[in-house]
């Protein structure tokens, strides 16, 4: 009875042990894993799922002997405060490295307060926190692109179409009518890449008139019912959709879809981001255009940073730009390059 009773309490001690392994994932029996935990803002975003397959992609292809990866995804489901919840979480459960893609990136303190506390670096990715908060801790990292250039390329490619078919000036009256479908109110990515897109289609001489714009939180049902209200306004005035990212670029087709408008009757959308449906709808001629968001790059750049972090090596490899941020470039996508993109899918 005795021997009994310590094979019991050593069962159980065993299985107290492996549920405590890092980040809720067990351990390897032969070697310590590094623990990476992941905190995304909303997993039903398009792009942000799509990234995230990429990371998790990019983190088995470096596995070697001297860096194995256990990744754990949270979503905070566009809640700043689940995902705070969910960080400290993460790394009561011992996670190595955290990964974290903002809710609200104006309010990262408790999330670095946490990590600091662990003394576990942070690689933010996407949503790019504040200047000031970055500089709150060396152990702070930016992986993602310049927003700025997001919103030139979306212009350049805007005005290349609208000077090679006159015919999206359907009113002939010189300008460009347009409507604007943007992320989230105030939010830093949104303005920028609204400000620029418009700004470089003045620069390359287009006229433009703004009819308005609706506040569609890079959701594609969300922009659907916007463009059906900016629809109901102005009916066949819009000549120009600059939708913030192709969930809603493709939300405000479908609006137009819904009230079975024909093709002539349709507006020229844009979009930004390059996700699956988006390359799709490019192929199928129903948008003009999209900004690639180097995903594929970016999870690269994350699993190289994370690696580093974990083993010490690898940090010459690694190109900063303002000490500790990487930027990946956008690329302009048409009909003419769309297959090269969906291949690489």
């Amino acid at each position: 009875m005795k021997n009994l009773k310590l094979l019991a309490a050593g069962l159980a001690f065993c299985m107290g042990i492996q549920g405590l392994a890092g980040c809720g994932e067990e351990e390897d029996a032969g070697s310590r894993r590094t623990q990476v935990g992941i905190a995304c803002y909303d997993r039903n975003d398009i792009y942000i799922s799509e990234l995230l397959d990429c990371i998790e992609e990019e983190m088995g292809l470096l596995e070697e002997e001297s860096f194995q990866a256990s990744v754990t995804v949270r979503d905070g489901a566009g809640s700043q405060k689940i995902q705070n919840d969910q960080v400290e979480e993460l790394l009561g459960a011992g996670c190595d490295i955290l990964c974290i893609n903002l809710v609200d990136r104006a309010d990262p303190s408790e999330i670095i307060d946490l990590a600091r506390e662990k003394d576990v670096p942070i690689i933010f990715f996407n949503r790019e926190p504040v200047t000031e908060d970055m500089g709150q801790w060396e152990k702070l990292y930016y992986v993602g692109a310049d927003a700025r250039q997001s919103g030139i390329l979306q212009g350049k490619l805007a005005a290349a179409a609208i000077k090679e078919n006159p015919q999206i000036d359907r009113n002939k009256d010189g300008k460009i009518q347009y409507v604007v479908l943007e992320g989230e109110p105030g939010h830093q990515d949104a303005i920028i890449r609204t400000e620029n897109a418009v700004e470089t289609l003045r620069s390359e001489g287009v006229e433009l008139e703004k009819l308005s714009y609706g506040i569609a939180n890079w959701n594609r049902a969300q922009a659907e019912n916007r463009m059906l209200q900016m629809i109901g306004q102005y009916q066949n005035q819009i000549e120009l959709v600059l939708a913030n990212n192709d969930a809603m670029a493709l939300g405000g087709l479908d609006a137009y879809r819904k009230l079975n408008r024909t093709e002539s009757g349709l507006p020229v959308f844009f979009g930004i981001d390059g996700t699956r449906e988006g390359l799709e709808a490019i192929q199928e001629e129903k948008m003009a255009g999209t900004v690639y968001n180097d995903k594929e790059g970016q999870a690269k750049a994350i699993a190289k940073l994370a690696k580093a972090l974990a083993t010490g090596d690898g940090w010459s490899e690694i190109e900063f730009e303002q000490g500790n941020y990487i930027y990946l470039p956008y690329r302009e996508i048409t009909l003419d390059n769309v297959e090269d993109y969906i291949k690489a899918e």
